[in-house]
This record gives C-alpha cells, sequence and structure tokens, in this order.
C-alpha cells in the first residue's frame, strides 16, 4: 500500500468492537468508533434505574442552601438532579452560594448546560483525584454527594477524615439489562460477529458484563477489553479478564484514542 493510502485508511477498518455502555449512552463512543472504521456493536452491559425511593435527595435539595459544596460524579447523577430539582419546584437559584464540583468534562458539561458554574474539575477524572483537589477546601464545610446507589466510597471517606461532614445520597442506581445476556451469547458464537475488542467504560459495566457472561469465559478466548482508566482496569484484573487497552485520558475521545494507538499493533482479525 502506498503512503497516501496508508494516510487515507481508516485505523480502524475490519475491527468489530462491543460497545457496552448504557443504551441511551452509547452514541458518542459508537460514532466516534464507526468514523474511525470500525464495525460496531452495541449491547449494553448497564442499564440506568430509578432508586426505590428519592427520599434522601429530596430532602436534601429542599435544604441544598446549607451546603457549602456539591459534588456530582456522573452524568447520570446530574440528570437526576435535574429531575428531581423540577420536581420539587427547584430552580438554580437555590444552588445559589453553594460550590459545585465535577468528577469530569461531560459531567461538567451536562452541570453547566443547566446554568449551574462548576467551580472545580480535577485533573485526572476519578475519585482520588476529585478527594485531591477538594482535600485542603472542605474543612468544616457541609458537603453533598450526588451519586449511585453502589458506587466506590473514596470520596466521602476521605473528605470526612479532611474534616468535612458529608451527606451522601444515591440519584439512581445500576444493573444489567436482562436481554443482553442472550445478545452477548448469540455474538460470541458467531465468528462473523464475534468482537475483537470489548469496551469498559466503568467498573459496573465489567462487573455486569462478567455476570451476563455466566459461566461462558472460554468464549472470549482471543478477544481484547480496552478500558476507560485505572480503576475500571483494577475491576478487569480483580475479574481475572485483564487489560489489553487502558486510556491515559479517562473520557471517551481519551478511550478511542488509547484504542487507535493500540491498533497501530494491529489486533488479531479473522
Amino acid at each position: 500500500m502506498s503512503q497516501a493510502q496508508n494516510k487515507s485508511a481508516k485505523p480502524l477498518s475490519k475491527t468489530r468492537i462491543l460497545v457496552g455502555r448504557a443504551r441511551h449512552q452509547a452514541g458518542a463512543l459508537s460514532f466516534q468508533l464507526r468514523s474511525l472504521g470500525a464495525t460496531v456493536i452495541e449491547i449494553p452491559f448497564i442499564e440506568i434505574r430509578k432508586p426505590k425511593s428519592f427520599h434522601s435527595l429530596d430532602s436534601a435539595l429542599q435544604k441544598i442552601g446549607d451546603y457549602d459544596w456539591l459534588i456530582l460524579t456522573s452524568v447520570n447523577g446530574v440528570e437526576a438532579l435535574w429531575q428531581r430539582m423540577s420536581k420539587l419546584h427547584l430552580d438554580k437559584r437555590s444552588l445559589k452560594g453553594v460550590r459545585v464540583a465535577a468528577i469530569g468534562p461531560a459531567t461538567k458539561k451536562a452541570i453547566e448546560l443547566g446554568g449551574i458554574k462548576v467551580d472545580v474539575v480535577p485533573k485526572e477524572y476519578i475519585a482520588e483525584s476529585v478527594v485531591r483537589s477538594l482535600r485542603r477546601r472542605i474543612h468544616g464545610k457541609q458537603v453533598l454527594l450526588v451519586r449511585a446507589k453502589v458506587a466506590r466510597d473514596v470520596i466521602p471517606r476521605e473528605l470526612r477524615l479532611a474534616g468535612a461532614a458529608v451527606d451522601v445520597v444515591e440519584a439512581y442506581e445500576t444493573g444489567a439489562p436482562a436481554a443482553s445476556r442472550a445478545r452477548l451469547s448469540s455474538v460470541l458464537k458467531n465468528p462473523r460477529r464475534r468482537p475483537h475488542l470489548v469496551t469498559f467504560t466503568s467498573s459496573s459495566t465489567v462487573r455486569n458484563f462478567v455476570n451476563l457472561l455466566g459461566a461462558r469465559k472460554a468464549q472470549l478466548r482471543g478477544i481484547h477489553f480496552a478500558s476507560i482508566g485505572p480503576v475500571t482496569s483494577a475491576t478487569l484484573r480483580e475479574l481475572g479478564l485483564g487489560v489489553d487497552v487502558e486510556a491515559s485520558e479517562f473520557t471517551i475521545p481519551g478511550l478511542v484514542k488509547a484504542i487507535v494507538r493500540a491498533c497501530d499493533v494491529p489486533f488479531p482479525r479473522d
């Protein structure tokens, strides 16, 4: 192939990639991968569900002005926040005087679309970096952390150790979509659809993937795994899947860049 042809070739051509994000969030990752030539298979490993009760979130929002800091760790949390504020007839003026921290750029964008200024976004988009960004600012402060029902306890534990009073409220919960079990099995059995690479964008997607897979780990032979960052990678290793690609910037664009770099040494393709 000539140098000109090499430059015009799409780097992920003939690469089948399984995207396991929640159905309503898969679009950005799938679009970027397809634009680079990949064949994308979408099977959600995770779905976002309402919590059994909004009581704790609603109670916190009704006294939101008592908090010094609001921390949001996902777009899903932001969306739930806006929905409950609307339900309670609270507008953005309720947040006057409350400083806001977002775990990363996607969460920041979702907050700002609601007309709220974000004061802190950590250098790395993980819980540990949120703690480093806030540790010196929150002694004696009241902090509200809005997150999923099941999440790592790094932020509340470390901020409490730094002298903050932290209220943790659940805004949503996650689960594995039942319909994905049969779809995943079918794709893994079909040599024409079987992915070369599976992407994981959170520890929850890893755990749910393993649950959906069940006892069929042997079907993963030869398949590679791509992680959005070190926390997700740790979960992959913990569950015996390994990590072939890890993003150095813990975002969807960062994950795509890491996959493209890895494909400079092409994955085995049939």
